[in-house]
């Protein structure tokens, strides 16, 4: 059976009371898990609160009992490996073996550039993110001390105690499409690779590339757990979905499109899967025939606490 958890943006008005609001209703209403974004900003103004991630995952850790959760995914552009290394495996400690760390090679020009943070040309965010993979995965597996000279981080004789209850510490999740660099880097070094926005169509041969090249790093395919993320838009009746969908209309593909026909499309275009519960469910089904075994559901009007415990309600008992 496919797993639902909740995505929320991080940076689109995040604060602690909503943070932990949002922690024990996902724990609540029987979410397999609970995924955030890191960012400090928007791609674009206007500028909202943006609470940190990962100390917004440390809080989580300690005020849950049994969803998984993490970053989704943390940027290597502004993390530093070793340090973030540090964090994840104390905050999986802390809850009890429940912290996926996603990682990434960074993309969002506007926060690296208001920040001083050097986010570089994709061929150098790709060769910074294979180190950041190399020495986190090290630094938690390896239980010798660590040496590493690259070109962006070096290591001599270290350790991170104490060492992790868990063993080998928490999954890698990578996310991403491409098949140049990402999913030999998935296959490399990921236990979890998490696509982004695919149709089931695409999903599926995207999983078919996954297990030629785990076949050729020497892994079996059900090494690497298949996710995805997709927007939610979510309708107690079809009124509701029509408000929710009303941004389609400056849509090049569904701006002349009715509500049935762009619920309908929005799943083949991998943007999003909307609709009331019954439709829902059936776009949920065509997913996980595809080969997805969790969706991280991007909710995007995350302050709809309602509407949150509503889909619960009414889509979790089908599945």
């Amino acid at each position: 059976m496919v797993a639902l958890s909740l995505m929320i943006e991080g940076q689109q008005g995040l604060t602690w009371p909503h943070w932990k609001r949002l922690v024990a209703q996902a724990e609540e209403c029987g979410f397999a898990g609970l995924f955030r974004s890191d960012h400090f900003t928007n791609a674009r103004p206007p500028d909202q609160d943006a609470l940190e991630a990962m100390i917004s995952l440390g809080y989580l850790a300690d005020h849950s009992q049994r969803i998984h959760f993490g970053p989704l995914v943390a940027p290597l552009s502004f993390h530093d490996p070793v340090a973030l290394a540090r964090q994840a495996l104390a905050i999986d400690d802390l809850s009890g073996g429940r912290l996926i760390l996603g990682l990434g090679a960074g993309w969002q020009e506007r926060e690296h550039r208001m920040f001083g943070y050097d986010l570089g040309d994709v061929p150098t965010r790709m060769d910074r993110f294979t180190e950041g993979l190399e020495v986190i995965t090290h630094l938690l597996q390896d239980e010798q001390p660590v040496t590493f000279e690259g070109r962006f981080y070096r290591l001599h004789e270290a350790t991170l105690l104490p060492r992790p209850r868990r063993p080998a510490g928490p999954p890698i999740l990578i996310g991403g499409n491409g098949t140049q660099r990402t999913l030999p880097l998935v296959a490399r070094y990921a236990h979890i690779w998490n696509a982004v926005m695919l149709s089931p169509e695409d999903f599926q041969e995207r999983s078919r590339q996954l297990d030629q090249t785990l076949a050729e790093a020497g892994r079996q395919p059900h090494e690497v757990r298949r996710t995805m993320m997709i927007g939610v838009f979510f309708g107690r009746d079809l009124a509701e979905v029509d408000r929710k969908l009303s941004w389609r209309q400056n849509s090049q593909h569904l701006s002349m499109l009715s509500l049935e026909e762009a619920v309908d499309r929005l799943p083949k275009l991998g943007r999003a899967i909307a609709g009331t519960a019954e439709t829902i469910i059936e776009h949920i089904r065509v997913f996980e025939q595809a080969g997805v075994e969790e969706l991280m559901l991007q909710w995007l009007d995350w302050q709809d606490a309602e509407g949150i415990t509503a889909f619960a309600e009414q889509v979790f008992p089908h599945l």
